[in-house]
């Protein structure tokens, strides 16, 4: 699988996620899936809920404000694909912890796209999706419109 967009919206982004460093920053991604491919049209920043002292290296959302941006996606004709989170002078690589965030929660159709931000500029963006046996991630192609 792809995902598709723009560098207008990557750039957005990464901007959200800098000014949250040196803590992780995230939020939703919605767009609509076709086919093989998913693009992703908009973003939506969310305040992470972790506990003030963790969030330099975690990063969560709680589950009402899943349900009000899957709402607001579908009110604008759109899909809830995903979510996308930074690791603050940190691979873009999942961790143990988004392994079992993904096994918990999100299961095998959400995307994840993390960020590198390295002494607060981005390094790298990526993209996964977790495997259907739930042991691991599979990085997907991002792909510039």
């Amino acid at each position: 699988m792809q995902i598709r967009l723009s560098k207008d919206l990557r750039a957005k982004i990464l901007a959200h996620l800098q000014s949250t460093y040196p803590n992780e920053g995230g939020g939703f991604l919605m767009g609509a899936f076709e086919g093989e491919s998913a693009t992703l049209v908009d973003y939506s920043p969310v305040t992470n809920s972790f506990a003030e002292a963790e969030q330099f290296h975690r990063y969560a959302m709680t589950p009402l404000e899943y349900a009000k941006h899957e709402d607001a996606a579908d009110d604008r004709g759109l899909t809830l694909l995903g979510w996308y989170h930074s690791h603050p002078d940190s691979a873009a690589l999942p961790s143990s912890y988004d392994l079992n965030a993904a096994v918990e929660g999100t299961g095998v159709n959400f995307l994840w796209l993390i960020a590198q931000i390295d002494q607060g500029q981005p390094v790298e963006l990526r993209a996964y999706q977790l495997r259907p046996s739930k042991d691991g991630f599979n990085e997907l192609r991002l792909v510039d419109l």
